[in-house]
């Protein structure tokens, strides 16, 4: 019954969010664009209800390098730069057009972002409340999705981090920031379908790794990059969690591109090197 009662508000919930979400002219969320999703039996996983959604034809490449931490510098095909969880430091004097911050910790944020950026997206609203951003710059659509953090001074703080979902070239790219709790079937209808995810990995300031796991294989991206290790045994720890779900690759180099073309044919968390 309560499986039931779930889907029921699921299913209304995105009724009546479906035309503001289409009007954003996203990609990602097929789910909460189509129908409402069909009732099934108790033994019903919310995961199931996010089928892939048809990927575009092939679009010039996305660049991902990684910085170290928890951030990421994504160059679209446009000439956009966007720095992931900014903490001041994108890159040897790289000053991104764009850029995201969280709030749990200061490797995540900064309070005097460089004055030349011209978007500093914070996933927290220092006001109180939900942060709330849908932005198109150029060829990119940039949005978040709120979830909760855990505090040792306050305990849980409400709408204390944002997943940042960055929609281009035919991609859905999501960064899950500093997330602290498994997602529940609102985060995902509002996420969508993703088909790259940057998720830390450190299992103990976050998520515990098989948490972790269990988020992804709910995500069903294609290309996972792990972050917020801290170190080579938590990230080997964690490529052993992972199981024979996911191949994985180490790459020699901090950056890859990516493409509906280039995505990988199978779940495969590649390793980019920035510690």
């Amino acid at each position: 019954m309560l499986v039931l009662t779930r889907l029921l508000a699921l299913a209304a919930m995105l009724v009546s969010a479906a035309p503001a979400l289409a009007q954003m002219g996203s990609q990602c969320l097929a789910m909460a664009q189509a129908a409402p999703p069909r009732l099934q039996a108790a033994y019903f996983r919310a995961e199931e209800a996010f089928r892939p959604r048809p990927i575009p034809a092939a679009a010039e490449p996305v660049t991902i390098r990684f910085v170290g931490h928890a951030t990421f510098l994504i160059t679209t095909p446009a000439g956009v730069t966007i720095a992931t969880d900014y903490s001041g430091h994108a890159g040897p004097g790289v000053v991104p057009r764009v850029v995201t911050m969280n709030l749990a910790h200061s490797s995540h944020n900064t309070a005097n972002p460089d004055p030349r950026i011209e978007h500093v997206l914070r996933g927290w609203n220092p006001a109180g409340g939900r942060a709330e951003h849908h932005l198109q710059v150029e060829d990119v659509l940039i949005r978040n999705v709120s979830t909760d953090i855990r505090s040792w001074e306050a305990g849980r703080v409400p709408d204390g981090n944002s997943i940042f979902i960055f929609e281009v070239a035919g991609l859905c790219i999501g960064h899950l920031g500093h997330l602290h709790h498994r997602l529940e079937p609102e985060d995902l209808a509002y996420i969508g379908q993703l088909d790259v995810v940057m998720v830390a990995v450190d299992g103990t300031y976050t998520m515990a790794q098989d948490a972790v796991v269990d988020t992804l294989q709910v995500l069903k991206a294609r290309l996972v990059l792990p972050m917020h290790y801290f170190g080579q045994s938590t990230l080997e720890r964690f490529l052993a969690t992972l199981g024979v779900a996911f191949e994985v690759e180490r790459s020699p180099m901090p950056e890859i591109t990516v493409s509906t073309a280039t995505l990988p044919r199978t779940p495969t968390a590649v390793v980019l090197p920035g510690y």
